[in-house]
């Protein structure tokens, strides 16, 4: 088999250090990989598949020889080193919000469109976690009943704010039981024994930057530029894993025995649905693992073709690094790289 030589662009990150996992544990054939970061984190020591590599310096230089990039970092970061990667020859998976809604970007979730992998010009956007995790779990009740329109309401870990909030929520619990000031500094309230309905800023209506985000996404994601999306975005106190409540309109009827049986056999999902043993998706069971748990499937007693679910998923890994790792898996299936 062929093996290609990887770079992972933030490899210090979250993000970062769950790629070099899912890495490992996919066995994605790997010739050479390359550790690069910010000039801060160059000359830390990472380990990968039972070795260690010194991290360097993530410069527009850095890519030579390099076939694919699994971009974790920030937006002026791939926005600047992106391009350079793909003048290098590689090919750049970039989970940044920097080039989802490029009109030559494809934008991709693999068990959804991973053909749109076929159309890329050097990078490929990993969609909002979010965005992942809700069409992950709804993509073939789309493909059967067709939907024109969802509401959502998230409720979001904090490590959707890398391990600055994971810290964050560490620190306000233990100041808290020991009668210590809380600190706030990553989030806008203290988020401790608290929900905070805003992740981004707000827009003219009050909508947040992070609402938007499944309605655009997943317009280009389904194919469906009609597609209306209401989405309210909350950050809760749990380190791992986003639940979203998610009801859905279609064209056509779908009852809930249909769509159980639709999700039984879904790519990337396991439902969980048996109410009477008091057994449905949390995000304390969905972390550390890449399937999207679903359940709660009942009908939306207030409207007709509409209904509702909740499902969780490890945003870190299937929201993030998983999928990245995926449309890679696909670039070189497709004999794409």
């Amino acid at each position: 088999m062929k093996k290609y030589n990887i770079a992972i662009l933030g490899a210090t990150g979250a993000v970062g250090q769950e790629m070099l996992k899912v890495l490992t544990e996919r066995n994605f054939p790997i010739n050479n990989i390359k550790l690069l970061a910010s000039k801060r984190s160059a000359g830390t020591i990472a380990e990968f598949n039972g070795e260690e590599y010194v991290v360097e310096e993530a410069l527009e230089s850095s890519f030579e020889n390099i076939d694919v990039v699994l971009c974790a970092a920030e937006n002026d970061i791939s926005k600047k080193l992106s391009p350079a990667a793909v003048n290098a020859g590689a090919v750049v998976v970039d989970n940044s919000s920097e080039f989802r809604l490029h009109d030559n970007v494809p934008l991709v979730v693999p068990e959804v469109n991973a053909d749109d992998v076929k159309k890329h010009k050097g990078i490929i956007a990993n969609p909002n976690c979010s965005t992942t995790i809700a069409l992950t779990a709804i993509n073939e009740l789309n493909k059967y009943a067709g939907i024109r329109r969802m509401i959502v309401t998230t409720y979001q870990a904090v490590s959707g704010a890398g391990i600055n909030g994971i810290n964050e929520l560490h620190e306000q619990i233990k100041d808290i039981s020991e009668g210590k000031e809380v600190k706030i500094n990553t989030f806008q309230h203290q988020i401790a024994y608290n929900v905070i309905p805003q992740i981004g800023s707000f827009d003219e209506e009050g909508y947040s930057e992070e609402e938007m985000k499944l309605q655009n996404e997943g317009r280009k994601i389904l194919h469906n530029p009609d597609l209306r999306v209401n989405c309210t975005c909350v950050r809760v106190p749990v380190y791992r894993s986003h639940s979203e409540s998610i009801t859905i309109e279609t064209e056509r009827e779908i009852t809930p025995e249909k769509a159980r049986e639709l999700l039984s056999k879904a790519a990337g999902v396991k439902l969980i649905d048996d109410l009477e043993n008091k057994k449905y998706p949390m995000p304390l069971d969905s972390s550390e693992q890449d399937l999207i748990y679903v359940g709660r499937v009942r009908k939306d007693i207030s409207s007709e073709n509409s209904l509702v679910l909740w499902c969780c998923g490890d945003q870190v890994r299937k929201g993030a690094a998983t999928n990245a790792v995926q449309i890679a898996e696909v670039l070189v299936k497709e004999n794409l790289i």
